[in-house]
């Protein structure tokens, strides 16, 4: 049986907030989600969209909400985003000095009544967010640095993929595997069959010029 591969689109290469909104409501019904890509400026260089701009897309369009918090303090950015309207609100394990706040952090997304994802950079190792696996909905595996849009994809972080999949499989886990950075059709093919279920897209989508085609080029992988 074919796999479902979810496509979600990040803002991650749009200048400007009513682009963004724009976007969206071109993207509704056709990718599953919009990847907003939330940058503090501290934890990442880039500063970039807010909890208000993801309430005027949420108020806009219809498309689901996959918030990637790029953020040094997340937990307490989870209330803003949910009310903001996020369906997914995911966190960056890196984040977190002191790691006993990720558990709670990922009971506070819970609670406020939206999915919650742990992400990792290329670097991290997927050992030490083992324990929190049975938890999350979504894991999120960074395949290029953070921060920055039209980066070269790192084959690399397809061993993590796999290794997700295997521990998703022998423990009867419910998690997505999720990937960002460097996605393409080429790319695409490896993650889907290394494990991946939801792919973001961030130049590949917005730089094709059919990008509805764009999408359902990834899906039909």
């Amino acid at each position: 049986m074919k796999k479902n591969i979810m496509v979600s689109v990040s803002t991650d290469p749009i200048e400007d907030y009513q682009s963004i909104i724009d976007y969206a409501k071109f993207m509704q019904g056709k990718a599953d989600f919009l990847h907003c890509d939330v940058m503090d400026g501290i934890f990442v260089k880039r500063k970039t969209i807010s909890a208000q701009l993801v309430s005027n897309v949420n108020a806009n369009s219809t498309i689901m909400l996959d918030v990637h918090l790029m953020c040094d303090e997340p937990l307490k950015l989870i209330k803003d985003f949910a009310k903001a309207g996020a369906n997914i609100i995911s966190v960056h394990y890196e984040a977190f000095k002191d790691k006993e706040k990720v558990d709670k952090c990922i009971d506070e997304i819970h609670q406020n009544d939206c999915l919650a994802g742990i992400v990792i950079n290329p670097q991290t190792p997927v050992k030490d967010i083992k324990i929190y696996l049975y938890k999350v909905d979504v894991v999120l595996v960074m395949s290029v640095e953070a921060g920055a849009s039209g980066q070269k994809f790192m084959a690399e972080v397809l061993d993590k993929v796999q290794l997700l999949n295997k521990i998703r499989k022998e423990n009867n886990y419910g998690y997505k595997i999720e990937i960002d950075g460097g996605i393409n059709l080429d790319t695409a093919k490896k993650c889907i069959d290394a494990g991946v279920d939801i792919l973001v897209s961030g130049s590949y989508v917005f730089n094709s010029k059919d990008r509805e085609m764009a999408v359902k080029s990834l899906q039909n992988l």
